[in-house]
């Protein structure tokens, strides 16, 4: 495990921004796999491969860029390291940031799922206040801790490892007909 640790540092530290977007690609698809197995209780036989295709596809190229390139934003608008800025970037994070991302991360899903635009908004209409309440239990805690205890370049994959838990209720959410 040291090892791979190890690796995983050698690798951020060359590429930091491929990394995170691999990171949290994988880490999304994994939910998926957890909600599909765990959640749902499909079993290996009934597991939809092309919905984890699907999910990992919204963390390549859509939770990836944009969590790190918030991430950065954010350490630009906040500067230091006290527990001040750490209240303000969660705040900023969690006033700004999270209602906008679960609104479009359950649009985009809809959306990949073949949903049509009435279908989509009904579906947002339906689970995205409970995407948000249900946010807003689990991320200003873990987001306090990220902003004052870990560097910039280790926040999304110490989101995306929390995350793991999350990705696999925001994907029974987003799959949910």
């Amino acid at each position: 495990m040291a090892g791979l640790w190890r690796s995983y540092q050698l690798l951020i530290a060359k590429r930091p921004w491929t990394v995170q977007i691999i990171t949290a690609g994988s880490l999304v698809g994994l939910g998926d796999v957890i909600s599909q197995q765990l959640i749902e209780r499909r079993g290996l036989a009934n597991h939809s491969v092309r919905r984890t295709a699907k999910m990992m596809s919204i963390g390549f190229f859509f939770v990836g860029p944009l969590v790190g390139g918030w991430y950065k934003v954010l350490d630009k608008l906040v500067t230091g390291g006290t527990k001040s800025a750490a209240l303000k970037k969660m705040l900023a994070d969690q006033v700004c940031f999270a209602p906008c991302f679960l609104g479009a991360f359950l649009g985009i899903s809809g959306a990949l799922n073949g949903l049509t635009v009435e279908q989509n908004v009904a579906k947002l209409k339906r689970d995205y206040t409970d995407a948000l309440i249900s946010n807003y239990y689990l991320w200003p805690a873990v987001q306090i801790a990220n902003f004052y205890f870990i560097p910039l370049h280790h926040r999304l994959a110490v989101v995306q490892i929390v995350a793991v838990a999350w990705n696999s209720y925001l994907s029974w959410k987003a799959n949910k007909m």
